[in-house]
């Protein structure tokens, strides 16, 4: 582990939280416009963060009845942004499983070689019937297999990026990123990944998860300190506790609630309607990790929850406020760097993925007054010593991989 953090911030639309577009003050629709992203990319790159992060999924957001969704493709909005910027990481989320890998290694590494060695790709295998019926198929592919292709297909476009002669990036080739918890996942991340995007809520679970993925990575061969785990975190800002907490309060009610029980809903694959608001959520109803459909990730991370605090209905809706599943820390901003200061001296994290409450204020909260304060704690850089995403993560570009010709690259 270095001395210091990294840190990016996650651009997710209004806000992670599922009321943030009626916050008061909030440009509802300012997500679907690139000034936004502009904005927030260079007051991140003024903080000296590692870099911003861009999430997505190849399909229209099911739920924009009730908020804002990502609908800007990212590597369109981060081509503008390698343009507004100079040294601010650019990453990205494309799918490995609805993504040609030739077309992919181009557009990725010609994007990499524009920003003079900024880039980053998130791989995700993409969970979802609908994303699968967007490119015409009746389910979504079984999970292990959607792993394997991403393995397959990973190793092939970072030899595609190696083999490049011309344009080549001052970084040597994008960062691999990956976000994905479920067994299958972790196996991924060990095997591929230079970054991965985590969601802990624990301390101590999230100290055995980066231990597990080292230790992963050294079975395959790699430097374990050649991972930088990312926790996501959310975070509610006040100038005292108090300020934080009302602030919080008001992004629950301002929580859609047929958002947050569609979402919860489809996370566990369960009928909410036919659950007591007022009663814990019975464990008849969760199935096992490994078999769950969707994103295993958050489902872990919810039975995780439910396990731990056993929760009515009612109370697991307010905890998660429509985010998902990721870690909320309400407070000052001292109070905040707390928090961030214990989880990275005790091992559980590298740095974190900021998904901020409310975009762009609470994100101008987090820049102007959290990163002074860990600044000021000598846990995070205080100027860029150098222009590529590799140099601000601390990564040397690893050994590349024999390129897999195995036939699940094109099998999905």
């Amino acid at each position: 582990m270095t001395d210091q953090l990294h840190l990016n911030v996650n651009i997710l639309n209004a806000g992670v939280f599922g009321g943030s577009w009626r916050f008061p003050g909030t440009d509802a629709l300012a997500s679907y416009g690139v000034e936004h992203y502009i904005s927030i990319a260079r007051k991140a790159e003024k903080a000296h963060l590692d870099a911003v992060f861009l999430a997505d999924g190849p399909v229209l957001d099911p739920h924009t009845a009730h908020r804002t969704g990502n609908s800007l493709e990212p590597t369109t909005v981060l081509a503008r942004l390698a343009a507004a910027t100079d040294r601010i990481g650019l990453i990205g989320t494309l799918s490995s499983s609805y993504n040609d890998p030739d077309e992919l290694a181009r557009r990725l590494g010609d994007l990499d070689f524009l920003s003079r060695g900024r880039f980053g790709w998130n791989v995700v295998t993409t969970a979802g019937a609908a994303a699968a019926a967007n490119f015409g198929r009746t389910a979504e592919p079984e999970h292990g297999l959607r792993y394997r292709r991403a393995a397959h297909l990973v190793e092939y476009v970072v030899a595609q990026w190696d083999s490049r002669e011309e344009l080549a990036s001052p970084q040597g080739r994008p960062v691999v990123v990956q976000a994905g918890g479920s067994s299958d996942g972790k196996q991924l991340a060990a095997r591929t990944a230079e970054v991965v995007f985590s969601a802990e809520q624990d301390l101590d679970k999230a100290r055995a998860f980066r231990t597990e993925l080292r230790d992963g990575a050294r079975r395959y061969g790699r430097d374990p300190d050649a991972l930088v785990v990312l926790p996501g975190l959310s975070t509610v800002l006040g100038s005292t506790e108090a300020e934080a907490i009302r602030r919080r309060e008001l992004l629950d009610e301002l929580l859609p609630d047929a958002y947050a029980r569609a979402r919860l809903g489809g996370q566990l694959g369960v009928d909410l309607d036919e659950l007591d608001d007022d009663a814990p959520i019975p464990p008849e109803v969760l199935r096992d990790p490994d078999s769950a459909a969707g994103s295993q990730t958050f489902y872990r991370v919810i039975r995780g929850i439910i396990e731990r605090e056993n929760p009515t209905l009612r109370q697991l809706l307010v905890k998660l406020s429509g985010g998902g599943g990721h870690r909320i820390v309400v407070g000052t901003p001292e109070q905040v760097a707390d928090d961030i200061e214990v989880w990275f001296r005790s091992g559980a994290a590298d740095g974190f993925n900021v998904m901020p409450d409310v975009l762009p204020s609470g994100f101008d909260d987090f820049a102007d007054q959290l990163v002074p304060e860990l600044v000021r704690r000598g846990l995070f850089r205080s100027e860029y010593r150098s222009g590529t995403l590799r140099d601000h993560l601390g990564l040397a570009a690893p050994a590349v991989p024999q390129p897999s010709t195995n036939p699940l690259i094109s099998a999905i």
